[in-house]
């Protein structure tokens, strides 16, 4: 079974900085692209940052020059690092696979809420 664990969140001022970690179960870790994703109610979750087995990162325009994905291949872990945060970057942060996403299930995420 899949396990994805998002932690990290918080309340901080725009302008300021978070950083997320994301727990993922080695079977999908070492074999697939890592994505982080946000949602807020009302609006489809999306895809904010990517990142391959190999290192490859990608980012959608709203974050880009701003966020940072990474990861960890002796801890199994995705990280985001979020600076100059503003207050449309409040969501609840998810982590899974790029692709198909949907077979995996999705963890609790992590709030992040950034106060203008």
């Amino acid at each position: 079974q899949v396990q994805l664990v998002e932690s990290g969140g918080g309340l901080v001022q725009a302008g300021g900085s978070l950083r997320l970690s994301c727990g993922v179960s080695g079977s999908i870790f070492s074999t697939y692209a890592i994505g982080w994703y946000r949602q807020v109610p009302g609006k489809m979750r999306e895809l904010v940052a990517g990142i391959t087995s190999g290192g490859t990162t990608n980012y959608a325009g709203s974050v880009k020059g701003r966020f940072t994905i990474s990861r960890d291949n002796a801890n199994n872990t995705v990280y985001l690092q979020m600076n100059n945060l503003k207050p449309e970057d409040t969501a609840v942060y998810y982590c899974n696979t790029v692709s198909y996403p949907h077979r995996n299930g999705w963890g609790q995420g992590t709030q992040v809420t950034v106060s203008s």
